[in-house]
């Protein structure tokens, strides 16, 4: 099978240009443009959900669902990705629904029951209901076996959760949360887990406190429950660990080839910096400007590979270690372009507002988090040594 883009989808390229295009340069989102990315998820919040919105009037939300009747437009894989770098080439604002259409949404049309999908799946197309993710814990991170979180189940049939969740994106700001919980007492490792969808409107019982990232800002959360109610429990109960890993799975080529839209414009900027300052005719800048293209060039063509068919066993852990460090290393190579000025900021300590940073100082700092967050490159070393190598397992 390949993957190859049709002319049905260069004019589908070329509606979805024009209707970025007509609703980014208005008076209403001119002021998002390019913000709310990696680092910035803490910016112009109020209009972004507006633009989530704006979103689901056109019917851009659940494009890779495979099903319509929510409110949303399905459209082919090569729609997707059209979709995709249209988006990230329009320099559209970063997502704040993406959770809810991306991981849950997949996840509840593989697992979860009718009445589900028709109660949570329209409010994510319309971009009205934003979702945030309760998987990791303190001691329960790569090892998401090891979740203490627990559910039980009271005489009126609800589910009263208390544990503790940690770096939770975007929780302050979302409707929703689905967590993975113990609902059997005394289980232990992939057994008695259940993946429960929890309202986070629930003052008194569900804490929020940010955690103060290395750039300044606050995207992640810690997440308290103490006895909040939970009515949705997604599969079987007992049974949420092959839910869990099914959401973790539905990240594909589609989000692979949009991330690398938006490298490719990271790495633009970069090398124009480079040559407006003469510092590429340093070899080893240069040298390094050119090899972070062809790497890039290399990761789109087995992203469209995966698309068309070309999937190996550990194949989304090869990929995850190639941009991980790629992204790390375009990070570095932005601060040393910028020379001495690179590392200069305007420090603010304060709690309200956080310190200044330049597009290349938050590329580099951000991109720290790179190899750990998704699966960090440990795990995907381990992935790769034991389930395609045929490596033996550590004891």
């Amino acid at each position: 099978m390949e993957f190859r883009f049709g002319d049905e989808d260069a004019g589908f390229r070329g509606e979805a240009a024009e209707w970025l295009g007509s609703r980014l340069g208005g008076a209403a989102f001119a002021g998002v443009v390019g913000r709310g990315g990696p680092g910035e998820e803490h910016v112009c919040v109020a209009e972004r959900r507006e633009w989530e919105r704006e979103l689901g009037r056109g019917g851009w939300i659940g494009l890779g669902w495979g099903r319509e009747g929510f409110g949303n437009r399905v459209g082919s894989p090569t729609r997707q990705v059209v979709w995709a770098e249209e988006y990230a080439r329009a320099r559209a604002p970063g997502r704040c629904g993406h959770i809810g259409e991306n991981l849950l949404a997949p996840t509840l049309l593989a697992h979860g029951s009718e009445p589900q999908m028709q109660r949570f799946l329209p409010g994510i197309a319309r971009g009205e209901e934003l979702w945030c993710q309760g998987y990791s814990e303190p001691g329960a991170g790569s090892d998401l076996a090891s979740v203490r979180t627990a559910a039980v189940r009271g005489p009126d049939g609800r589910w009263r959760v208390s544990g503790q969740k940690v770096w939770t994106s975007l929780a302050r700001e979302a409707d929703w949360c689905f967590v993975l919980a113990r609902t059997e007492a005394g289980s232990r490792r992939h057994r008695g887990l259940s993946f429960l969808l929890v309202p986070m409107d629930q003052p008194g019982l569900i804490d929020v406190r940010p955690i103060r990232q290395i750039t300044g800002v606050c995207e992640f959360n810690e997440v308290f429950f103490d006895g909040a109610v939970a009515e949705d429990v997604v599969g079987e109960v007992g049974g949420g660990w092959p839910v869990a890993m099914g959401l973790l799975g539905v990240e594909r080529g589609v989000s692979l080839l949009a991330q690398q839209v938006g490298f490719e414009e990271e790495l633009r900027r970069v090398v124009r910096v480079a040559v407006e300052s003469g510092v590429v005719e340093d070899s080893v800048v240069g040298g390094e400007c050119v090899r972070l293209w062809s790497e890039l060039r290399v990761m789109r063509w087995n992203s469209l590979r995966m698309l068309g068919g070309g999937v190996v066993e550990g194949g989304s852990s090869v990929s995850k270690l190639l941009w991980g460090r790629w992204h790390q290393r375009l990070g570095e190579l932005a601060l040393r372009v910028q020379g001495a000025a690179g590392g200069v900021s305007a420090l603010d300590w304060s709690v309200e507002k956080p310190y200044e940073l330049g597009e290349a100082q938050r590329l580099f700092l951000f991109s720290r988090a790179d190899t750990i967050y998704g699966g960090s490159d440990e795990i995907q070393r381990t992935i790769i040594a034991e389930r395609v190598l045929g490596l033996p397992r550590e004891a």
